[in-house]
């Protein structure tokens, strides 16, 4: 059998464990284990165990715990609702100043979190009943939520962006500015959108509210010690003053102190839940990254990712067809398959072959991130979807997914803005950090 039929064979029977049910981890796991068993035999078998432990031998996976953790304190608390409504007490004079505020909150606390069911659901269960009580369209109120979320894992710090870096060997420090002009484009073309659709609708209930300068400023204080928080931690990484470990272990204590001064939270059984989310999540994907690194090491062996990546340069396609086809996969892939997953699983066979075709990893890396924000609204398996219908059990989902269809487009509109101009993702790093050595 060819390594290419090979590799047909192994992603068919992927999909179908995937299909069952098993966790990810453990279907990475168990797939690749069957294939080196089957052709490599007992030697293979026996270096399955080796292969794993060293997946995980890089120090830099120290941050992705405690960055785990920040986000974790920060969700425990009230920050996602203090956000909101200083935000809303901000932006009242804009139409639609609820929905641009609801994005603006998102984009923040999903920042500080970096995980986007977290944003949906804290700001979401305060957003979008006040939003529709006010009059807000009902698609634009969920969608916006839906789509505000996913902003979590391309704002730095951002885990998905973590575990880029990990794979491809690039500079961490450099893709989490890669994503800040990126991010911030996003949120710029949602909050349009959202003024857009509300300028259409017409006056709202909300129109006439109004808050002094001392009500907008009273909102500040329990917000900004958090934003410093997120400034600090990418200044200590892009500065050269700290890894990116000991910039996730100082941003970690700094939200812990923050919980506790700010809201209170020094109990043992408020930090608890903090500690015990934190290690489930951080369990989950170490055990993803480790299965994954398995799952490379087994196609290479095989020679599957080799064969792939010679028979696409033998094509002599154009470069921009051969990352439109490369953003089609991972689109279909970010349908059934969660951002860290489909990350570890395709970045070093999709790695080589951008690169020779003459594209930046790093601003790939933005692309991909960007392409993994599209698949979290995208069903059948886009999980703010369902986030957002649980806050919401009365609104029907395909209603949700209607609300969130205009922001789906805006993300590709996105995408081919950061085709155009590759600089959006790589000014930034390259002004503060010196140009990338090729």
């Amino acid at each position: 059998m060819s390594p290419l039929a090979l590799g047909l064979v192994i992603c068919l029977v992927t999909v179908l464990v995937l299909a069952t049910g098993t966790p990810v981890a453990f279907a990475l796991g168990i797939v690749a284990f069957g294939f080196i068993a089957l052709f490599d035999g007992w030697y293979g078998v026996m270096a399955t165990a080796d292969t794993l432990f060293a997946g995980l031998e890089d120090f830099t996976l120290v941050s992705i715990p405690m960055f785990v953790m920040m986000g974790a304190a920060v969700a425990s608390s009230r920050a996602g609702s203090d956000l909101y409504e200083a935000l809303a007490r901000w932006l009242h004079r804009l139409p639609g100043s609820l929905a641009v505020a609801n994005i603006g909150a998102c984009a923040l606390f999903a920042a500080l979190t970096g995980s986007s069911p977290a944003t949906c659901a804290a700001i979401g269960k305060m957003g979008i009943p006040e939003m529709r009580r006010r009059g807000y369209n009902t698609g634009l109120a969920t969608g916006a939520i839906a789509a505000g979320g996913t902003l979590g894992i391309l704002i730095p710090p951002s885990i998905t962006m973590i575990l880029y870096g990990i794979a491809s060997e690039s500079s961490i420090g450099r893709l989490f500015l890669a994503g800040v002009m990126p991010g911030l484009m996003l949120t710029g073309l949602f909050s349009a959108w959202a003024l857009f659709v509300s300028w259409r609708q017409g006056p709202l209930a909300d129109a006439d509210r109004r808050y002094s300068l001392r009500e907008r400023l009273a909102a500040l204080p329990r917000v900004l010690p958090f934003v410093v928080v997120i400034v600090g931690v990418v200044w200590a990484l892009y500065g050269g003053v700290a890894t990116p470990s000991e910039a996730a272990g100082v941003g970690a204590m700094l939200c812990l102190l923050l919980v506790a001064l700010v809201y209170r939270v020094w109990r043992w059984r408020e930090l608890w839940p903090i500690f015990r989310d934190t290690l489930k999540e951080s369990v989950m994907i170490l055990m993803i990254i480790a299965t994954s690194i398995l799952f490379g090491y087994m196609l290479a062996s095989l020679y599957v990712t080799q064969a792939l990546a010679e028979w696409i340069a033998v094509l002599e396609v154009n470069r921009w067809v051969l990352l439109g086809w490369i953003n089609l996969l991972l689109l279909v892939a970010g349908c059934f398959l969660p951002p860290a997953a489909i990350i570890l699983m395709t970045t070093p066979i999709m790695l080589p072959i951008v690169t020779s075709a003459g594209f930046d990893p790093i601003w790939f890396g933005v692309m991909l991130t960007v392409n993994m924000e599209l698949g979290l609204i995208t069903p059948p398996v886009g999980l703010n979807l369902y986030v957002i219908n649980g806050i919401a059990p009365d609104v029907p989902l395909t209603t949700i997914l209607k609300g969130s269809l205009p922001f789906m487009l805006l993300m590709v509109l996105g995408m081919v803005l950061l085709c155009l101009f590759p600089g959006i993702a790589t000014w930034l790093p390259d002004t503060l950090m010196g140009p990338a050595l090729v």
